[in-house]
């Protein structure tokens, strides 16, 4: 396949995945999500029912924009390639972290009108929270494993985790500042200030010493 023939067919997979997105937000905000088939959905999105699942695993997954085919693969690659050659952990960890981060976010659908539907969708159906808060952990889990896999860490290196749940706290909070109502700042610009508050604090702190058992 030629690049302009992956190309195109990368924009048109964006667009549907997209168009499912907000349908599937704004019906699950209007009705719950028993109150439409997986047929209407399709139907307003003009694509058939074996075409949705493959691309969501549910209408769930739908409303909260995570495809069944993760959409990072170039993103990671790049994390992957950028670990210090020198012993040790890279200095460059959390900022490359910090860029994976924001690239998965300009990779979402969070335009404000799709957001609003998304906050209603919620409200209609509160178990969509705690599946947010499911996914945010496996995201976290799963960054830790790439962390691993960079830096050349054994499985269940504590550093991986904590790089993983550092970004992964100030994305969390960027996010809720950047959803506040009247908010006019861009994700990035908001997420970058909590990044550079994370590194003057770090920068600024002693070792631990230890305490007395």
């Amino acid at each position: 396949m030629t690049d302009s023939a992956e190309g195109l067919r990368e924009r048109r997979r964006a667009e549907t995945t997209r168009t499912l997105i907000r349908a599937a937000r704004r019906f699950t905000a209007e009705h719950g999500l028993a109150g439409f088939t997986l047929e209407e959905l399709c139907s307003e999105a003009e694509v058939s029912r074996r075409t949705f699942f493959n691309y969501f695993a549910s209408k769930d997954d739908a409303v909260l924009g995570i495809p069944l085919e993760r959409s990072d693969a170039a993103a990671i690659a790049r994390f992957l390639a950028g670990a210090s050659d020198d012993p040790g952990i890279s200095p460059n960890l959390l900022t490359d972290l910090a860029l994976l981060a924001e690239e998965r976010w300009r990779a979402l659908d969070i335009a404000p009108d799709t957001v609003q539907d998304l906050f209603r969708a919620v409200e209609k159906e509160p178990r969509l929270l705690a599946r947010m808060i499911e996914l945010g952990f496996e995201g976290e889990q799963f960054d830790a494993r790439l962390i691993e896999q960079r830096e050349n860490l054994l499985p269940g290196d504590l550093r991986a985790q904590v790089a993983a749940q550092v970004i992964g706290a100030l994305v969390r909070s960027a996010t809720g500042e950047f959803l506040k109502p009247g908010n006019a700042e861009s994700f990035t610009r908001i997420f970058e200030r909590r990044i550079g508050a994370a590194r003057d604090l770090f920068a600024t702190q002693t070792a631990l010493m230890g305490t007395p058992e």
